[in-house]
């Protein structure tokens, strides 16, 4: 038998011997037991202090109604437990992410089937109701019959998602870690999507949700987010934690961010990250963000152009690269200097014996650290590029700006 979150709330409770022993005011799910089982209900005796029911000490359930195979001696005194999900309390009427749809919903109710089990029910959460279905249970609930609202139900249009597919949105990330609900499912879905969807979101939902990400994944997702969000979410993190992240973004994207902060806060974050990568953001910072300089990447492929095709590649190989931004190498002369670059895809399709050199682009072009972000988008427009070499007054590359880079800035305008 299927049956809903709000036909079990205040549901009339008897023990083993048909005494009343308390009406349901709330049931628990244990995530860290079972993710979707309802481990306990709580019981409400008016005045007295709540009792506490046990999945195992339920003999049958129906709409409003609950008994128990156990007398009530048997069950015990409510105590709260922060590692238990409460249905109404952190459900129902609460905004989860659809992990499978990548969008925000607001839940009405939630669908419990049945599991019987030697001489025992336990209620499984199998969806979660984001429809009308659920918005008219809730409305006529102790109002109107459950049989006539179930007649009424069925004639509106569906609207459910099932429980694997849904995350919950937790602002207090200390609860969310105890309840160990599947973040994971967060994690799979494309930073840009993410970032959407917290767009949507309040404040302290924000929060929760970034800092129940990895680090890696909570760069990806504050890379894709408006400057002012993101600016927001890093000034009420842990410094520790904010620097793990910022420590994953690429450097372009740390400077941003922390050019938006205030500045003890910013000096603060690059005292907590890696000697390295905490220069590598001072010098950015230097730079007019309006520049070249101020939009480029430091990080960025640079070989000989008398290295073969095949020897750039083995040391490629051996090398820790952003795959998924690597588009372009950059060539320097014998004096170190810039002298072209090398899209990957010629590199790939050119004889293991060829050089460098050989696999150049025409026009050769570069720009100065100093020059306005104008000029740059200039260039890319006018040669289509997707990479463009940042150099420094010894005409020695600095850094790189990607077309992405462009494109982001180009928006902010």
């Amino acid at each position: 038998m299927q049956l809903f979150a709000t036909e079990l709330m205040g549901a009339e409770t008897y023990d083993d011997q048909g005494n009343f022993v308390g009406r349901v005011r709330e049931f628990f799910i244990e995530p860290a037991e079972q993710p979707n089982r309802v481990s306990h209900y709580l019981l409400s005796r008016g005045r007295f202090q709540p009792l506490l029911a046990r999945y195992d000490q339920v003999a049958a359930i129906a709409p409003g109604t609950m008994r128990l195979n156990c007398s009530e001696r048997a069950l015990e005194l409510y105590k709260p437990n922060e590692a238990w999900l409460a249905v109404r309390k952190d459900l129902l009427d609460q905004q989860i992410i659809d992990t499978k749809g990548r969008k925000v919903v607001r839940v009405n109710d939630l669908d419990l089937a049945e599991q019987r089990t030697n001489g025992r029910v336990e209620l499984r959460l199998t969806q979660v109701d984001v429809g009308l279905p659920g918005a008219v249970r809730r409305l006529l609930q102790g109002v109107v019959a459950p049989g006539v609202i179930r007649t009424l139900q069925r004639k509106l249009p569906q609207r459910a998602i099932r429980w694997e597919f849904v995350n919950l949105i937790e602002p207090d990330p200390l609860r969310r870690l105890k309840l160990r609900i599947t973040h994971e499912k967060l994690e799979d879905i494309h930073p840009a999507d993410l970032a959407e969807i917290m767009e949507h979101l309040s404040a302290a939902e924000r929060q929760g949700i970034i800092a129940s990400l990895d680090e890696e994944t909570a760069a990806a997702v504050l890379a894709e987010l408006d400057e002012r969000l993101t600016t927001q979410i890093v000034e009420k993190l842990d410094p520790e934690k904010a620097a793990d992240i910022l420590e994953e973004m690429a450097p372009d994207a740390a400077a941003d961010v922390l050019a938006e902060l205030p500045k003890e806060t910013s000096e603060e974050l690059l005292e907590e990250m890696p000697g390295q990568e905490a220069d590598e953001v001072r010098e950015l910072l230097a730079f007019d963000p309006a520049t070249a300089g101020g939009m480029m990447n430091p990080e960025f492929v640079f070989v000989g152009e008398g290295s073969t095709r095949e020897e750039v590649l083995e040391w490629m190989r051996s090398q820790e690269l952003n795959l998924d931004q690597l588009d372009t190498v950059v060539l320097l002369d014998s004096a170190a200097q810039f002298s072209g670059t090398t899209p990957v895809a010629r590199l790939l399709l050119a004889a293991p014996e060829q050089r460098m050199s050989e696999l150049k682009t025409e026009p050769l072009l570069s720009v100065p650290s100093d020059a306005d972000e104008r000029d740059v988008f200039e260039i890319f427009d006018k040669y289509n590029l997707r990479s463009l070499t940042v150099v420094d007054q010894n005409n020695r590359p600095v850094g790189a700006i990607t077309v992405d880079d462009v494109v982001s800035r180009l928006l902010k305008k």
